[in-house]
């Protein structure tokens, strides 16, 4: 980096404006900003009558808020906790002779799945419901139930109108609070149409041919799929590890910068005649740029907005914004929807770049601006603004180019410095009002800015014209500012210059000199953020962030030339890549494809950044599988192709995953084309130690339970109804069921006492008296001489708590009798069943390489609920 001095951005939508560094405590913040507060003043934005109430909702602190994830059915099952128990022991506290305002939910959210609460700190430490209601909160968020996410960030997920069947990317996904959103609807109906498909199977209703309704044509499985990407590799892998509760073998993560994200190969479909099928490329039906910002949106949460704010900072983000939304543009399909939102109200961030984006993809006749006035009824927005002012260094308002241009002919460029023609104004007449602004006041929330836009024809992007943009701390501006004062008698003769390097600053130069090892990615376009704390993290500052032009070039150890500030040399930019018509999800191939891997990537890791294991997909016949199949009674409708490894020798030694096919498609087709993928597929195979030779050792991970389920024959069913027995599991860890212990499992004893070694599946299912509230299907383990429940204590102590309002700490009964054991065959049991909790308890979710993480990246991605915990 050199020694620039740094400034903080908020990472653009990522909850918010989310954002890493020191903590601070607000009330040692003045909540003011003399230039800030003029910028937008003169804006008139915001309505004179309503200028004072808007800064007094920025300047407070904003309520914390949550969300119920996961499939439908589950998420309403917890939030019925939440409304039945605790919102009544809430609502009966009184403080300073009022009723305590319980937690409301977001009414204009679906099913009422987003809930926020404004509970002052001091009511929540003294009365005791709000000790129980934490609980709760904490239990949940634990184990994936709750998420916490700002409410003006679940907007944009919202009015993508995504279904199952569809492909979308999230281009700047991290930490993954909207992939969430996004990886649910994709999912939306899949439960009971694979429930429903496999009863058909099963009935001899079904054909050959795959059913199940639209988008959920795979027997009931959804078909669409969601690339989830970040630019920076600890945020990619902080994003497996927000997404991994969902579990869904849909799901891709990818590591790429956002502005110049790669193509996607597709299998190429045979021809006739022998000729060479032509390549073809993925292109999507809905893409999420939710885009690096400035974050001003977030003053209420984010320190930084009060203590840093220039005007610089958008003008330095703006052209990084546009070549985002340009090249998501490019990707999408005709007819598609792009979804382009910011937490910043700055228009120079907002308007300003879709107009700009539009423009260079031809105008309207495109690129069309959806209206969603009438979507989400109950938000409370106001429209997108067609006319604004640029501030510049100088803190001068500007109306128009045409001002800049002639006060730079006037008086030179100094104080102008990256201001460019595109943050003004467009001179056409777009519809920008059918844009969405959100502010504070409106409904006691952050600000943010989400625009719908729709592809209307193939697109050939024009390139970027930097000859309307007013250069600053580079060579040429320096040489400009120097003419200039020539010109007017005021600076030296451009004789008396020794050498180029005189008119470089010291920081600049050692900026040049930090990126001279770097990808192009890392010195140009690369954010690097915390995504976990509610304090803007140290960044790049705005300007550093387009000091390298398009025409500044640096040589890499290999010898390859990079384009530092635009792109590589090997690959031409996005915006020359031409649009073809596409079949299906895919368009033939007059992209120019990715180089292979060795032209592209460096041979050289960053220091802590782990080896990625290769993806090696099994034969559907492999000898290691079949037996599995057959131990768990599989149908043989369920898929046999889309099995993978994690290692280079395609091995199923630890661990074996599934994918859908199209992310199967994917994976094989770009290998060695230069694609970093980071993760996909879900567990669905562990390896187990058992004390038996004739045992199957693999037993059907938590994760893929829920795809395979309804294809499992009666092999390994246990049924379970009784609430007292789901507790004792959930609360004792391996109970007996050797000499007499079977009799305390109650309806499951004999079953339990019966059964072979080995995994089986337990089956807890509503009755008419309404024992449960919904079904779950869960993995036992049934050992020498005990029986477990294969989950991790987290959702062992969530469930006691929803379920039965019970905080009972977790019992390992093998710790009792570990001591009155002393025979080898029980000390080898004991021994078992230990590695098969810790395995579950302690690296469930986590892949060979994810372990090699730092326990630092692992600590960030869990800051923001560990944040939420203690505030709540």
């Amino acid at each position: 980096m050199g020694k620039r001095d740094k400034k903080k951005f908020s990472r653009g939508g990522k909850g918010g404006g989310r954002g890493g560094g020191e903590r601070a405590n607000w009330q040692d913040v003045p909540r003011t900003n003399e230039r800030f507060e003029k910028y937008y003043n003169e804006q008139g934005f915001v309505p004179e009558e309503e200028r004072e109430v808007f800064w007094e909702f920025l300047r407070k602190d904003l309520p914390n808020s949550f969300r119920f994830t996961g499939s439908k059915g589950h998420a309403l099952a917890v939030q019925e906790r939440l409304k039945d128990y605790y919102i009544p022991e809430i609502t009966s506290v009184q403080y300073e002779g009022n009723n305590v305002e319980p937690p409301r939910p977001v009414e204009w959210y679906p099913d009422r799945l987003a809930w926020s609460m404004s509970t002052p700190k001091q009511v929540i430490r003294r009365f005791p419901p709000f000790a129980s209601f934490q609980k709760f909160l904490v239990a949940e968020t634990d184990v994936g139930n709750i998420s916490r996410q700002e409410v003006v960030s679940m907007i944009p997920p919202l009015l993508m109108d995504l279904r199952p069947g569809m492909t979308c990317l999230d281009m700047c996904a991290a930490p993954g609070s909207k992939s969430a959103q996004l990886m649910e609807m994709i999912h939306a109906g899949e439960e009971d149409a694979m429930l429903q498909a496999s009863k058909q199977v099963k009935d001899g209703t079904a054909g050959p041919e795959p059913v199940g309704p639209e988008g959920l044509a795979d027997d009931g499985r959804t078909t669409g799929l969601l690339i989830a990407n970040d630019s920076d590799h600890k945020r990619a892998h902080m994003l497996v590890h927000q997404m991994k509760r969902l579990a869904s073998p849909n799901l891709i993560v990818t590591n790429h910068d956002a502005t110049m994200f790669p193509s996607i190969r597709l299998p190429s479909k045979p021809s006739a005649e022998g000729k060479q099928a032509p390549n073809r490329y993925l292109k999507f039906d809905r893409i999420l740029a939710d885009v690096p910002c400035t974050g001003d949106g977030t003053a209420r949460k984010n320190v930084s907005v009060w203590k840093d704010w220039t005007p610089q900072n958008a003008a330095g983000l703006h052209m990084i914004q546009v070549r985002i939304l340009v090249r998501a543009l490019q990707m999408l399909k005709v007819g598609g929807r792009v979804v382009y939102s910011t937490c910043s109200m700055n228009p120079i961030e907002n308007e300003a770049v879709v107009a700009s984006a539009i423009e260079r993809c031809g105008g309207s006749e495109n690129v069309k601006i959806i209206d969603c006035s009438s979507e989400l009824p109950g938000l409370k927005r106001k429209p997108g603004v067609k006319t604004w002012k640029v501030m510049d260094r100088e803190d001068r308002m500007w109306t128009s180019w045409a001002e800049v241009e002639e006060q730079r002919a006037k008086s030179g460029i100094s104080g102008l410095g990256r201001l460019g023609e595109g943050m003004f104004p467009p001179s056409s007449d777009l519809p920008l009002d059918r844009c969405m602004r959100v502010y504070p006041h409106l409904q006691d929330t952050g600000g943010f800015f989400i625009t719908v836009l729709e592809k209307q024809s193939e697109i050939r992007a024009k390139p970027e014209d930097m000859s309307k943009v007013i250069p600053k701390g580079t060579v040429a501006a320096l040489t400009e500012e120097l003419e200039f004062k020539q010109k007017n008698g005021t600076g030296e003769p451009l004789e008396k210059i020794d050498a180029l390097d005189d008119m470089v600053p010291h920081d600049a130069e050692a900026d040049i000199e930090a990126q001279k090892n770097a990808s192009v990615a890392e010195a140009t376009h690369q954010l690097p953020y915390s995504a976990t704390s509610q304090v803007a993290p140290v960044k790049r500052d705005a300007d550093s962030l387009e000091d390298g032009l398009p025409v500044k070039r640096a040589k890499l150890d290999s010898g390859a030339e990079v384009v530092m500030g635009d792109r590589p040399v090997h690959q031409p930019p996005p915006a020359q890549q031409p649009d073809v018509p596409e079949t299906s999800n895919a368009t033939p191939a007059t992209e120019t494809p990715q180089p292979s891997a060795p032209e592209t990537q460096l041979k050289k890791r960053k220091p802590g950044q782990p080896i990625e294991e290769p993806f090696r997909y099994l034969d559907a016949d492999n000898e290691h599988l079949k037996p599995v199949f057959e131990f768990f009674d599989i149908s043989d409708r369920f898929p046999r192709d889309r099995f993978m490894v994690r290692n280079a020798e395609a091995i199923p030694s630890r661990t074996v995953y599934y994918t859908s096919a199209l992310a199967r498609d994917i994976l094989v087709a770009n290998q060695g084309h230069g694609l970093k993928f980071v993760h996909c597929g879900v567990k669905m195979f562990v390896k187990q130690d058992a004390q038996r030779l004739d045992v199957c050792r693999w037993r059907i991970q938590t994760d893929g339970l829920r795809i395979v389920e309804p294809w499992l024959g009666p092999t390994r069913a246990v049924t379970l109804t009784q609430k007292e027995t789901f507790r004792k599991l959930l609360v004792e860890m391996f109970p007996k069921v050797n000499d007499g212990g079977w009799q305390d499992l109650g309806e499951i004893g004999e079953r339990a006492r019966d059964i072979s070694m080995g995994c089986s599946i337990l089956y807890v299912n509503p009755t008419e008296d309404d024992k449960f509230s919904e079904r779950m299907v869960l993995p036992l383990w049934r050992s020498l001489h005990s029986i477990n429940l294969m989950l991790p204590k987290e959702d062992r102590r969530a469930m006691l708590l929803r379920i039965f309002n019970d905080s009972t700490p977790v019992l390992n009964t093998t710790q009792k009798r570990q001591a009155a054991q002393d025979t080898t065959t029980a000390v080898e049991a004991l021994a078992t069943e230990e590695e098969a909790i810790k395995e579950e308890n302690l690296i469930i979710g986590q892949d060979e390489q994810e372990q090699m993480d730092t326990r630092e990246t692992y600590t960030q991605a869990n800051e923001e609920e560990d944040r939420f915990n203690t505030t709540v």
